[in-house]
């Protein structure tokens, strides 16, 4: 098969055949009970250009670059039934009953020779659940959604995927900060891909509803199409999937926690089923090694959603998944050993991921303590997470003088602590460190948040190279690229310590 246009493309509609669904189509916000979607149209874009493009996705998907009419929401093809999805969620901990994709709309399915991959728009106009938004994305949060799902998925997270970025031509007000400053900024569609966007909110809204034909009908969908070496006809095997479903999002999890990732919005409505990392609004990176730090304004009191509570909230939300499959179980019981293996999971995979980022072998009763160490040390002066552990794997001898270009303030650095720690590490690695494996699980470059508000200062003023560097940048995280070093292998500058889009989101971000 060569490269084609979308109108060649196998689609399929398995998620509308297989659920019950809304019978009115399209029509203003409401509450829609009983249904896992609802048919839409997207909106039509004045003027749609296409601006970011993934090659990668293009190619797995056979298409050729263009489509700036569909991709936009202007046009559908043959195959193509857009729809909408209904699901609820918790929100900040709280129950919040039906959200669904408010400014989402999936164009359908594609079959392709192994797999069938969804593709969705994100930001092509008003659905029955966007209640009072306009289901539009701006430009802004739509660079920032393209490159960081590309991002991810070359720095081995489970992430969904992006495909293009089209602007629309068309101004949609946003109040960035809720700070009652609304102003106009450039309208965008991003096209994200996954196996699909069923997400544990999906399963909650009807248990919620006491609908449990229409919560039958979804789960019998999902594990068929998407999970087909399980099977839901009996505790078992209700079960064994459910447990699958929390070992993927503790690998998930594990992994934000490797690289330095911090979700922002951990709401059980942006959770995927496929252990997927999704709809990424206030996201961050680490730059000081915070624990407590969390990039989402709407969570700077509570921080709930912060860097070191997003195993435990992990755990919270596999909870409720747990929960909205209850009233299918003949013994509920059996539900508590799927949390069980949860929380085991993670632990594994927590040590084996020190393991590696430390470049040791073979787990030891001492580690744990070496680590606790480790961790503490780098909270005692403001330290750049991903510099540290990329310089670690290539000291020589255990001098933290040789890491001095990961602290923000050199003068202050607890010399003797951190020399004392290094020279347990240096012992307990034989001064032998596995160098291969630290640069394969310790990146060398993330999308920091300044530098993503660098892309898009540069696409806002219509110049796209940044975004394009970037792109191409962090096609390979662990690789070395030197002409790239003074750039963007670098700590955080200080004009973007404060700065609204660095230090700073909301979840319109």
């Amino acid at each position: 098969m060569g490269v084609t246009g979308l109108e060649k493309l196998e689609w399929l509609s398995r998620f509308i055949d297989q659920t019950p669904g809304d019978k009115q189509i399209g029509g203003k916000p409401r509450q829609v009970p009983g249904v896992c979607w609802s048919r839409v149209a997207p909106s039509i874009p004045p003027n749609p250009k296409l601006i970011l493009w993934s090659k990668e996705m293009a190619n797995k998907l056979k298409l050729e670059r263009g489509h700036e009419l569909v991709l936009g929401g202007g046009s559908v093809v043959d195959g193509m039934l857009p729809y909408a999805q209904r699901y609820g969620g918790h929100q900040f901990g709280n129950w919040a009953h039906q959200l669904g994709d408010g400014r989402a709309i999936t164009l359908g399915e594609v079959q392709l020779p192994d797999e069938v991959l969804e593709l969705q728009l994100k930001g092509a106009g008003t659905t029955p659940y966007s209640r009072f938004a306009d289901g539009k994305a701006v430009l802004r949060s739509s660079v920032r959604e393209f490159l960081c799902s590309e991002a991810m998925f070359h720095l081995n997270v489970p992430t969904t995927r992006a495909l293009s970025l089209v602007t629309t031509g068309e101004m949609v007000t946003r109040d960035v900060m809720y700070d009652g400053n609304p102003a106009p900024e450039i309208g965008a569609v991003v096209c994200r891909v996954a196996p699909s966007f069923i997400r544990f909110g999906s399963f909650q809204i009807h248990t919620a509803d006491g609908n449990y034909d229409a919560l039958r009908q979804l789960l019998e969908h999902t594990v068929k199409n998407h999970f087909p070496q399980h099977s839901v006809a009996d505790d078992n095997g209700r079960i064994n999937w459910l447990t699958h479903v929390a070992e993927q999002t503790a690998i998930m999890i594990s992994n934000w926690m490797r690289v330095g990732f911090v979700h922002g919005v951990m709401n059980t409505d942006n959770m995927s089923i496929h252990g997927l990392t999704i709809d990424y609004g206030p996201y961050g990176w680490l730059e000081n090694y915070d624990h407590d730090w969390t990039p989402n304004t709407t969570d700077s009191s509570r921080r709930r959603y912060r860097y070191d509570q997003q195993p435990q909230i992990g755990a919270w939300n596999v909870a409720r998944l747990l929960e909205s499959i209850a009233p299918l179980m003949d013994d509920v019981e059996l539900l508590y050993q799927v949390l069980e293996r949860y929380n085991q999971y993670y632990s594994e995979l927590q040590n084996s991921m020190w393991l590696e980022k430390l470049g040791m072998e073979n787990l030891q009763e001492s580690d744990e303590t070496l680590v606790d160490e480790l961790t503490s040390l780098l909270q005692q002066v403001e330290t750049d997470m991903t510099i540290f552990f990329r310089l670690l794997s290539a000291v020589e001898q255990p001098d933290i003088t040789l890491l001095k270009a990961a602290f923000y303030d050199q003068d202050n650095i607890p010399v003797t602590e951190w020399n004392v720690w290094l020279n347990k590490w240096w012992k307990r690695v034989d001064g032998l460190p596995n160098r291969d494996k630290m640069n394969e699980v310790n990146p060398k470059y993330v999308l920091r948040n300044w530098m993503a508000q660098l892309a898009i200062d540069g696409a806002e003023a219509g110049d796209y190279s940044i975004c394009e560097e970037l792109y191409q940048l962090l096609k390979q995280p662990y690789a070395e690229q030197p002409e790239f070093d003074e750039k963007w292998f670098k700590k955080r500058p200080e004009w973007a310590r404060h700065r609204v889009g660095c230090s700073m989101l909301s979840c319109s971000s």
